[in-house]
């Protein structure tokens, strides 16, 4: 078993599944699209049963890379290199636990083109794992850019009636960060001679170099995240996506920022991201207060919660540049919650969009009386939003204001008004839609969750209370990574500081 090229195998499985979609789905329409369905929701449960292989032989106390696999492919210098750590194998397992979710929360709603649409999430999934696991510079860059393709299409074919503005929006956004990084990949080739991330890692780059090359990478990643005032295609592509396009956008593709601030920003440069710290500390609290803020004027629940995205994330950047054990731990831990939070979030928006087909929180209220059992799932998600203790939310969130409390006072006191913020968004939209009395017509008739939905939301909410009560799985998982990392930003610091004494 140990020969087993299991990373390799989590990684281009759902292409494998893909092609059978292709090959499989045939004949009748109806028949075609049963077999799609099947197909794809079979895929990526095997491809989450052996991405579980990956956590039960992890050895959590090592802060390397483990399941390395290196092979060489273009020229002798980019090489096909994959493995994973304590930091990137959360992310790994995140992707590949949400995928048949984002399968079966599909499975009505959809009913056009549905052979093309599993085919595009199986690729997303591919892509999206080998973002997380990919050990090349050149590899990251395409799987990475990548994922833009997949997206594009789900968001621009099976969108609501504006998704043609929200796709191209979306697309040339974080197309032109990433022309930045790029070009700052090749500077770093011609610093080193290798496109090698472990060898870069412990390779010097020159104060001058690390400047330009850590605004490139900050301007891809700042746009991913998406950090204040580059994250307007969000709530765009968020509400035109389709319920399940929606999820992966928030759950996963958001957190490549995050990953890719604690893969390269911190290890590569780490003078230029110490000398960047409060410029970032600054976007992030004002990330964090603002879109509270414009949060409680939206009138469409996914925008709401796309607001609310933009402000979590804001916890993350600056726990990841708090350059604490606290703050980066933190930082990992709030980007799983928030991708089983928020999914679940707009898990819940798709099941009532599915009755109503409006996203209005004026058209709803006093579901209370007609589904108490939603009620109750969508409260747990509603608390994890506003970082409730005992619920995933606020492990992140207490962890990434007591690592940045240490560095930068008035960053952590900021960031709290926005904790109370959420708190007043995330209670109003519950009260305007669970709340009240049944007063729409429209509403009278309208069913509790389905068993189906009930099995969709049932491993979030346990997931979502588990990790509040008992976050030590995830913590312990890149616990060894995260501490190797904080050592060696510090140790680069103080060389330069003791440098500059002398």
């Amino acid at each position: 078993m140990t020969t087993w090229p299991v990373l390799s195998i989590v990684t281009f499985l759902p292409v494998a599944g893909a092609l059978l979609v292709y090959l499989m789905a045939r004949g009748g329409e109806e028949a075609a699209n049963r077999t799609a369905r099947w197909v794809a929701l079979w895929t990526t449960i095997v491809t989450f049963a052996v991405s579980l292989v990956l956590v039960m032989r992890f050895d959590p106390t090592q802060a390397g890379f483990q399941f390395v696999e290196k092979a060489p492919w273009l020229a002798n210098t980019i090489t096909y290199h994959m493995g994973v750590d304590g930091i990137s194998l959360p992310f790994v397992i995140l992707t590949t636990a949400l995928m048949p979710f984002c399968i079966l929360a599909s499975w009505r709603a959809v009913k056009l083109r549905v052979r093309e649409y599993m085919m595009a999430f199986l690729i997303l999934e591919t892509l999206m794992v080998g973002t997380f696991s990919a050990l090349d510079l050149v590899l990251f860059y395409l799987f990475f850019e990548g994922g833009l393709i997949p997206m594009f299409l789900i968001i621009g074919v099976w969108g609501g009636p504006r998704r043609v503005y929200a796709t191209f929006k979306f697309f040339l956004y974080t197309l032109l960060g990433s022309v930045l990084m790029l070009l700052a990949i090749m500077a770093l080739y011609w610093n080193a001679g290798t496109t090698d991330i472990p060898t870069l890692m412990t390779t010097a780059v020159p104060r001058g170099l690390q400047t330009w090359a850590w605004l490139a990478f900050f301007a891809s990643f700042a746009v991913k995240m998406p950090m204040w005032p580059v994250h307007t295609w969000l709530p765009d592509a968020h509400v035109e996506a389709p319920t399940a396009g929606s999820v992966v956008l928030a759950a996963i593709l958001l957190k490549m920022g995050g990953y890719g601030f604690l893969r390269f920003s911190l290890p590569m440069f780490p003078l230029a991201s110490h000398d960047f710290a409060p410029l970032v500390w600054t976007l992030s609290a004002i990330a964090i207060v603002y879109t509270s803020l414009v949060a409680l004027m939206q009138e469409d629940m996914k925008k709401l919660i796309a607001y609310s995205s933009v402000a979590h994330m804001g916890f993350v950047t600056m726990g990841i540049f708090a350059g604490t054990t606290q703050g980066v731990a933190g930082g990992v831990f709030q980007m799983v919650s928030h991708g089983i939070v928020s999914g679940a979030l707009f898990l819940c928006v798709g099941i009532i969009y599915d009755r109503m087909h409006t996203r209005e929180i004026a058209a709803y209220g006093g579901l209370v009386n007609r589904m108490p059992l939603y009620a109750l799932v969508f409260m747990v998600f509603t608390m994890a939003n506003v970082g409730l203790p005992g619920t995933s939310g606020f492990v992140g969130e207490f962890l990434t204001l007591l690592g940045t409390f240490k560095v930068s006072v008035s960053t952590a006191i900021f960031a709290t008004l926005g904790v109370i913020l959420s708190a007043a968004y995330a209670l109003w939209l519950y009260r305007k839609i669970v709340f009240g009395a049944l007063e729409k017509p429209a509403l009278a008739s309208i069913k509790d969750m389905t068993a189906r939905e009930v099995f969709i939301l049932a491993p979030f909410v346990v997931l979502t209370i588990l990790f509040g009560v008992y976050p030590k799985p995830v913590l312990d998982m890149s616990a060894a990574s995260v501490q190797q990392l904080v050592n060696n930003y510090s140790a680069a610091i103080t060389a330069v500081k003791a440098a500059a004494l002398n």
